[in-house]
């Protein structure tokens, strides 16, 4: 089966077609007619659910990679000797590449089969981030060059899943498969501190932490490659993708830069992204470096080091990204049936709720780490809102064509201006302003410097409120979408139909313009 074959999108690889078949049977039953056909998708019921449990493992394994360094960021930064700003770098090279692939994947995603290349993409990360996990202690440059090549495997999925579920599902079941789905952005999260450090504590060496996610993502690819089928693009909103005429890339992107919805909601996004991002790698280290300020814990002379507060911070990451996501869902629904500008405004009020209690997190931090654990707790419970409303704006305010190519464009302006750069800004800022080496501005200096994400939270939620200016009109006209180049061709077609004229008593057939005035 080739790649680029046009039958690829609805044909399973390595998978019976019965399902698609069935329908053309003569002599079936009425019901069994029905039971065949009713999928629009060309997927059944029992394998959607499926598709989206597959799925939904498979973006675990990615931020629970994503963030398995961020577990055992102190090692790292003893056994190579790095500083702040090093350390940094190995978020944002992943991120870097990460977004400059990932409209090469949108691109791809929305023209060829999405199973075959989120498999290769998913066997190329297992097998890079394995490798990463073998750099001798001279070589970090080599673990900065594996960490960005990881970035490869994960823009080829992250671009794709969702338009796979917006092509099962509509409307509420589509809401609540994508909180499904992106519970697994923090529950991966947290999984990923708290694999790493206990890996970390079990071993005596962090490298080991490194290796458990490439075993678990080559059963992803198995997974991947014989229970997901292919659905087909916009079915089951009763506009298949044959009737949507796709577009040039650059007549995707002018379509995607003219939909005020999609840009706001892409900057608000992008605040998120910041905020994630920084805390993501710093919080742990943040509160390690203050346990040690306050002499609670012992500094981190030579390793292993004590990854107690990777451990803490994963458990609260887990559950409060369970119980954001699910409260973010359900508040959207409950709204939804008072005003359609509902999914921007509980965005927004999830950002201007987190402000100020990560405010109070990172200022409580040397009085009171119980205070802190819980601001941090209530902090990231309210950015968790976002996950899965933002994916569904994207959702219903693109046309189905476009999907795939709209994830590519909000995943680069995201990590663009978010988290490809805020882990090193942040690092790079705690550098500049230590003023000695001693344990208090090791953790003064990092604590101004987080600061900064509250004021970036408070920016977001005034990108989402914008977005509910423009939310109600660009959904329709999503929803209403036309290609106004079929409507010409059509036109054309209709403009040069031949036509019989009468000439000496015979029929003569001559072109529409050659006899109108």
């Amino acid at each position: 089966m080739s790649l680029a074959d046009p039958t690829s999108d609805t044909t399973p690889f390595f998978s019976d077609d019965s399902e698609a078949e069935g329908s053309e049977e003569p002599g079936a039953g009425p019901s069994q007619h029905r039971e065949v056909e009713e999928p629009a998708s060309g997927v059944s019921s029992m394998r959607s659910v499926f598709t989206v449990i597959v799925l939904c493992f498979i973006n675990l394994l990615n931020y629970m990679d994503r963030f398995t360094v961020a577990g055992v960021l102190p090692d790292i930064e003893q056994y190579f000797g790095i500083n702040d700003g090093k350390s940094g770098l190995l978020q944002t090279v992943f991120i870097c590449s990460y977004m400059v692939l990932a409209p090469v994947f949108g691109y791809l995603g929305d023209r060829y089969n999405r199973k075959v290349i989120m498999s290769v993409g998913i066997g190329f990360w297992s097998v890079v981030t394995l490798a990463s996990s073998y750099m001798p202690r001279e070589y970090f440059w080599l673990l900065l060059l594996t960490r960005g090549l990881v970035g490869v495997g994960e823009a080829s999925y992250s671009t794709i899943a969702p338009t796979i579920i917006a092509d099962l599902y509509i409307k509420e079941r589509r809401t609540q498969m994508l909180s499904v789905f992106y519970f697994a952005i923090p529950v991966g999260s947290g999984l990923g501190y708290i694999v790493g450090s206990k890996v970390d504590d079990m071993a005596g060496d962090w490298h080991w932490a490194l290796r458990v996610t490439p075993a678990l993502g080559l059963v992803a690819v198995v997974l991947l490659l014989f229970v997901v089928k292919e659905p087909k693009r916009g079915a089951i909103e009763a506009r298949p993708e044959h009737t949507l005429q796709r577009t040039s890339w650059l007549g995707d992107m002018k379509a995607l830069c003219r939909n005020p919805s999609f840009v706001l909601s892409t900057f608000g996004f992008t605040a998120v992204a910041f905020v994630t991002g920084s805390l993501a790698l710093w919080a742990p280290a943040f509160l390690f470096r203050a346990a040690v300020f306050t002499g609670e814990r012992p500094p981190c002379i030579k390793g292993p080091c004590d990854t107690s507060d990777s451990l803490y911070f994963g458990i609260i990451t887990v559950v409060s990204g369970i119980l954001g996501v699910a409260s973010g869902a359900e508040v959207s629904r409950r709204l939804r049936l008072r005003t359609p500008k509902a999914d921007p405004l509980v965005c927004a009020l999830g950002l201007l709720l987190s402000a100020p209690f990560l405010y109070l997190a990172i200022v409580f931090a040397q009085a009171s780490p119980t205070a802190t654990y819980v601001f941090i707790f209530l902090g990231e419970t309210f950015l968790s809102m976002n996950w899965a409303i933002v994916a569904d704006i994207l959702l219903y305010v693109v046309v189905p064509t476009r999907r795939a190519t709209a994830e590519a464009f909000q995943i680069v302006l995201s990590h663009l201006l978010g988290d490809a750069g805020s882990p090193y800004l942040i690092g790079l800022v705690s550098d500049s302003l230590k003023q000695t080496d001693s344990y208090l501005w090791q953790f003064r200096s990092l604590q101004l410097s987080l600061l900064t994400c509250t004021f970036v939270a408070v920016g977001g939620g005034a990108f989402f409120l914008a977005t509910a200016l423009f939310i109600e009109k660009d959904r329709q006209r999503a929803a209403n979408y036309t290609p106004s180049g079929e409507r010409l061709n059509l036109e054309l077609r209709l403009y040069d139909e031949p036509i019989v004229v009468p000439k000496s008593g015979r029929s003569t057939r001559v072109p529409v313009s050659s006899v109108l005035i």
